[in-house]
């Protein structure tokens, strides 16, 4: 493959700086981050020039920037072609960016001792890199080439302020982010965030090797809050909710519990695979388009085909995918009361049906209905929780009344520890630039 001749102009590293310090971004950067974040989004910056420097020298730049999600309804509907309600987050994968003259690609990303080190003239599957960061960006860069889209090499730096197992999606965010660097540089922008978001997800499930659905990097991708319809997963029905969640009167967090995610692939596996027996039995290949008088008026001859788990599973699913364009509307109408007693009405469903807030495997391990039920106390019959993402570990979401958020956030880090309650801002459509 012969390297492409990056389109994009970046700016001179120096350059990058004065135009940094010299606050003609600051506007920009409070758009992606909010005003009280634009010093702490202006030092990481810095740090990464710093890092750039130092791992590759004085060079030209672009800085871009890959958000988090967050789910606001839709708990494992996604992988089913159901309907789900997500949002992008101010927490995000942060990089500079340089082009080279060859095909391969360098990645220095703090937290990480080893560089990413990738030639993208190669880009079949390797089995050895499965579960690992070389395995998303040799996907992103194959899926990109399969739809004839330009490839070239690249040096960056990357900061991630999207933590670790959170469920918030810092595996899309990366994979978004590297999608997003092929474009800028090499194709003039012009990849739309669809495709950017389903190069993504098939990255993720074929070379990284994690059977996901779609919603985390199409909410990586697209941006805002979205309304998504995945009966079509090739072609998406994908609404922006025109609502702000801040100035609601509540404070949107979510509480990391500590649980590892580590050794969970076969736990979120069989939610999808479960759901599909039941629909196979009911003559459908996916959970989508099953009904709830259908699925309970065939019980007795269910229960003798499959396992009651599946059964409630399925039942949580077309309940959930129901409440979703519910949740959608109540958002868009301004209210709020009826959006939370929605999202409560998801918690109990994803913890009593879908039973993904403990891991069977670790049955005694139980961060997550601790953290639920500890909530449900504090809040006292206001505001809302539920299980946030994938599930048997990790986090729960909580809406919290904005005049109590500082007291609910010391009582979980008490238990939790310092830094697990992390309030989210939603991040509107902006786009992945930076600078320039």
């Amino acid at each position: 493959m012969t390297p492409t001749t990056p389109l994009r102009q970046p700016l001179p590293l120096e350059r990058f700086v004065q135009v940094l310090e010299n606050g003609s971004i600051d506007g920009r950067l409070a758009e992606l981050y909010g005003q009280t974040d634009v010093p702490a989004a202006k030092e990481r910056l810095l740090s990464l020039v710093e890092n750039m420097a130092q791992a590759f020298g004085q060079m030209d730049v672009l800085g871009l920037s890959s958000p988090g999600r967050t789910e606001l309804g839709g708990n494992h509907t996604d992988h089913n072609h159901g309907r789900v309600l997500a949002a992008a987050v101010h927490l995000d994968c942060m990089a500079l960016v340089s082009p080279r003259d060859d095909t391969l690609v360098r990645i220095v990303s703090e937290g990480f001792e080893e560089p990413i080190e990738v030639d993208v003239a190669d880009l079949a599957l390797r089995e050895e890199e499965k579960e690992s960061s070389h395995a998303m960006v040799r996907g992103v860069a194959a899926g990109l080439a399969e739809r004839e889209y330009a490839l070239g090499g690249f040096d960056a730096c990357v900061a991630g302020s999207i933590p670790m197992g959170a469920g918030l999606s810092s595996s899309a965010a990366f994979e978004v982010l590297v999608g997003q660097v092929f474009n800028q540089l090499f194709n003039q922008g012009e990849i739309d965030d669809l495709t950017l978001a389903l190069v993504a997800k098939d990255a993720e499930n074929n070379y990284f090797g994690k059977p996901c659905g779609f919603m985390d990097q199409m909410a990586c991708a697209m941006q805002g809050i979205l309304h998504i319809d995945l009966l079509n997963p090739d072609a998406p029905q994908v609404e922006q909710v025109a609502a702000r969640l801040d100035g609601a009167g509540y404070t949107l967090a979510v509480v990391n519990t500590g649980g590892s995610h580590e050794d969970l692939t076969e736990d979120y596996a069989a939610i999808k695979k479960e759901m599909h027996e039941v629909a196979e039995l009911l003559g459908q290949e996916e959970a989508r388009g099953l009904a709830r008088d259908q699925l309970l008026s065939e019980l007795p001859r269910l229960r003798r085909a499959t396992s009651e788990r599946a059964l409630l599973r399925t039942l949580h699913f077309i309940e959930e995918d129901e409440r979703v364009p519910a949740m959608a509307r109540s958002l868009a109408q301004g209210d709020m009361e009826a959006f939370l007693a929605l999202v409560r009405a998801s918690g109990n469903s994803s913890w009593l049906l879908l039973q993904n807030c403990v891991s069977p495997s670790h049955p005694t391990e139980q961060p997550i209905p601790l953290a639920l039920a500890l909530t449900q106390r504090l809040l006292s019959g206001r505001g809302a929780c539920r299980v946030h993402g994938g599930g048997f570990a990790g986090t729960i979401q909580a809406y919290v009344p904005e005049a109590d958020y500082p007291d609910y956030a010391r009582a979980m880090e008490k238990v939790f520890g310092p830094g697990s309650v992390m309030e989210l801002k939603v991040r509107q459509a902006l786009g992945p630039l930076i600078m320039p």
